[in-house]
């Protein structure tokens, strides 16, 4: 049997387990899948248009909260053989980051030359998350890279 949609998943409805003190807020799911393939494209599209030695790719989300899935049988006769919502906790099915709304997902670190590439990238990129994302250009250097240009994507 195949796995859902993820627009089953694109908002969350419920607390994961009852009296959380974690699930607080609009959050979403992004899931291991989508942050993977991000990373990939997004650093192919760099390494291509301008080498692998002029840019800083970092994922600040990871994917921490474990979905469950239920598995319900849905031919005729299927309430005598399983056991309904007894010992209902599910089987894993995949793994999704939590995501709250403007939340960075990723952060491009270049110099200024670079600059347009990333946007591009990033705009390749960004129809891979559920949601909409903005790209966000600043010139906060961060300290462990001497750059100067900073872009992240946001939900």
């Amino acid at each position: 049997m195949g796995r859902r949609p993820i627009r089953c998943y694109h908002q969350i409805k419920n607390k994961p387990y009852p009296k959380s003190r974690f699930c607080r807020g609009d959050k979403e799911n992004v899931s291991s899948e989508a942050l993977e393939a991000v990373h990939i494209t997004c650093n192919e599209y760099m390494t291509k248009f301008s080498g692998k030695d002029a840019f800083y790719l970092r994922a600040r989300v990871h994917p921490f909260y474990v979905l469950r899935i239920n598995k319900m049988l849905s031919y005729a006769g299927a309430n005598r053989p399983q056991t309904r919502m007894r010992r209902a906790f599910g089987k894993p099915q995949g793994v999704y980051a939590r995501v709250s709304i403007g939340q960075f997902l990723l952060t491009i670190c270049c110099k200024d030359n670079n600059n347009h590439l990333v946007q591009e990238a990033l705009c390749c990129t960004k129809f891979k998350f559920p949601g909409h994302q903005m790209i966000i250009v600043s010139k906060n250097l961060a300290k462990h890279q001497p750059v100067s240009a900073f872009l992240n994507a946001i939900v």
